[in-house]
């Protein structure tokens, strides 16, 4: 049986997290912005069902990573408050899977949207 209390809290704790994220990530903020300009643009030029499939899946990629990058960084400062080299490159590849995903969707969003922007 599924208890939905406990369900519904598990929710809470989850929009507290992105809440906290926007709230306290620079990165986060950007991503936020780049994510209302390309959803703006999709419906301005009124992209393809599968073109939002393309835009949805890489904004909450980006989104996810972005999220699990700065849990990593949390946690790493915890763990060890010091320059830890270690530590260090654990938090660089972390943003460096962010950097990933940014990338794929940047180059996403010109090959669904340079096209659109060229024909004017």
């Amino acid at each position: 049986m599924i208890d939905l209390r406990k369900m519904f809290r598990s929710f809470k704790f989850a929009f507290q997290g992105i809440y906290f994220l926007v709230k306290n990530e620079n990165n986060a903020r950007v991503h936020l912005l780049a994510s209302f300009l390309v959803v703006a643009a999709g419906f301005y030029y009124g992209i393809s069902a599968f073109e939002w499939l393309i835009i949805l899946l890489f904004v909450s990629s980006v989104w996810a990573s972005e999220a699990f990058n700065s849990a990593i960084e949390k946690l790493c400062d915890e763990v060890d408050r010091t320059q830890n080299r270690q530590i260090g490159m654990v938090k660089d590849m972390a943003a460096a899977g962010v950097l990933f995903f940014a990338l794929g969707a940047l180059v996403a969003a010109a090959i669904i949207f340079l096209p659109k922007i060229l024909s004017i």
